[in-house]
């Protein structure tokens, strides 16, 4: 039988400070060394990776149009790792040894030649077996030459393994994405492409699989017999942040829908895998996806922020910010009813649905059962309703998961009231490991498990192919809804949403905004169902 840790203090030493794992040696290169997402997440979360990892080690070397020497560059990550609490000294001795530098210059022929060199000359110096990882930290209007530069001057295989790694958005539409596979595909095996999206890196979106897969429990009731339906929330309480011209050109259903909610919608609704390995796994994500049914326009609300206020404070509309045209049609909101046909789950909803300039920022997943097809409790005069359970899954912030069911209070009359079971993950494992420390990880060991299929993009924009060109030609309406609200009314979509609505404190409790006849927000007490 297998050692249970029922020891929430001895289990918090599994948190991120204890990733004792091994590692290939290997030299990561990072295309766009000197960005934003470099500084900010990846350089940590690398240093997190390579200096805790109990065998193995690994260099990094930086590539950008940056006319920098290996000591500028090495000052620069010195400075991404300062907000990491870490000893100075070490860092310092991390960047001598294993941090490099190499501009790119015009990204000529030539130039790759040269950034070949400096790869060979490292892995000569560090001794280095050849493992490779190209990650491209890159705008996507520059993959393509990327890409092809790599190939062309051979970087796409080595004495070692070769892996390359692209960020999201892979592909604007069907006909890009296609055009980006067969690009990628001229230089790479579809074994050597790691296509990332740091959501499937959260410990909890992972824990999906454990939690569908190890508990027989409810992997019996994930079927259309038993549940109603399921909702995916993700919001956001943030604007655009200074990414107007970017994102106006996308809008909500590019940015989020076709990658984030749905690779969420895919791990809720697959049919178990044959084994949990990486082929296995997206094999039957592919499935979900070549199952759902074309979207409606009756099936698509969009919305797009205006001014408004939270806590007090002033919020900008969308068309206010900077880098957005004044008469700016993009969606910054769009919530979508989505049918999956196959046997598991013919008439179960999956409502997808996010926005910029929410009420709370939150990620949560919302598991609505079916009620008793009998309810025996009507007939007492003092219960009005017994209400469905519902499972809440909290993928970011406070990850865990609450499970909501009826009890007799115990007192007179005769009173069903909603309580709730709860896990919090940070009160077994104390802090969860950074998402992309995850993926890098997985990366180094060659684990696709969490990475997207070529496949899985293409049937992913195959399936909002309708939705943009409706939206492409103004033909699906857009409408306003207040910043710092739950966005625009989606009565038409579906009555009422299990969790977030207008007029309830949901960051008092972490419960659905609308329970069985509410649960108190503000004290955290249940509520009857009765009259009384």
């Amino acid at each position: 039988m297998p050692e249970r840790d029922t020891n929430a203090a001895g289990a918090r030493e599994a948190g991120p400070a204890a990733l004792q794992v091994e590692i290939p040696d290997h030299l990561f290169v990072i295309f766009g060394a000197t960005g934003d997402l470099a500084h900010r997440k990846l350089l940590p979360a690398l240093h997190h990776v390579l200096t805790n990892a109990a065998t193995g080690r690994g260099c990094v070397l930086g590539v950008s149009r940056s006319e920098l020497d290996d000591a500028a560059f090495r000052d620069q990550v010195h400075g991404a790792l300062e907000a990491r609490d870490l000893d100075p000294e070490a860092m310092s001795a991390w960047c001598e040894e294993c941090v490099h530098y190499e501009p790119v210059g015009n990204g000529d022929e030539t130039d790759y030649e040269r950034i070949r060199a400096r790869i060979q000359r490292i892995e000569a110096d560090q001794d280095l077996p050849g493992n490779r990882v190209f990650y491209l930290a890159l705008p996507p209007q520059v993959f393509e030459p990327t890409i092809r530069a790599l190939g062309a001057s051979g970087l796409n295989d080595g004495p070692g393994w070769t892996r390359i790694v692209v960020e999201k958005p892979f592909g604007h539409d069907l006909a890009s994405a296609r055009e980006l596979n067969a690009i990628v595909h001229e230089y790479y095996e579809e074994s050597q492409i790691y296509r990332i999206d740091h959501y499937l890196g959260k410990q909890t979106v992972q824990n999906l699989l454990v939690f569908r897969f190890a508990n027989a429990m409810f992997e019996s009731l994930w079927n259309r017999d038993r549940i109603e339906r399921v909702e995916i929330t993700v919001a956001e309480a943030l604007g655009v942040e200074g990414r107007g011209g970017y994102y106006d050109g996308a809008g909500a259903v590019r940015d989020m829908i076709q990658n984030h909610l749905t690779q969420l919608m895919t791990l809720v609704a697959m049919e178990v895998p044959t084994t949990f390995h990486a082929d296995a796994i997206r094999r039957e994500k592919i499935k979900v996806l070549e199952s759902v049914s074309p979207i409606a326009p009756e099936n698509v609300v969009l919305g797009q922020y205006v001014a408004g206020e939270a806590d007090g404070e002033a919020l900008p509309g969308y068309r206010e910010e900077e880098g957005v045209p004044p008469d700016s049609r993009t969606e910054t909101f769009a919530a979508l009813k989505v049918e999956i046909a196959n046997w598991r789950w013919q008439g179960v909803p999956f409502f997808l649905r996010t926005g910029k300039r929410m009420a709370v920022r939150s990620t949560r997943i919302a598991v609505r059962f079916r009620c008793a097809p009998v309810s025996i409790f009507e007939d007492e005069a003092q219960v009005r309703s017994v209400e469905p359970n519902v499972l809440l899954i909290t993928l970011q912030p406070d990850e865990g998961f609450d499970l909501f069911f009826e009890v007799k209070a115990p007192s007179e009359p005769f009173r069903v009231v909603t309580r709730r079971l709860d896990f919090r993950y940070d009160e077994a494992f104390g802090a969860l490991p950074d998402a992309y420390e995850t993926l890098l990880l997985d990366i180094v060991q060659g684990d696709q498990t969490l990475f997207v299929h070529a496949q899985e993009v293409e049937a992913s924009w195959q399936l909002y192919a309708p939705v943009l060109e409706r939206i492409h030609f103004g033909e699906e309406p857009v409408q306003r809804y207040p910043a710092g609200s739950w966005g625009p009314p989606c009565d038409s979509l579906i009555e009422r949403w299990t969790w977030g609505e207008e007029g309830v404190d949901v960051m008092d409790e972490d419960v659905p905004a609308n329970p069985p006849q509410g649960r108190n927000s503000a004290s955290g007490e249940a509520r009857s169902t009765s009259d009384a």
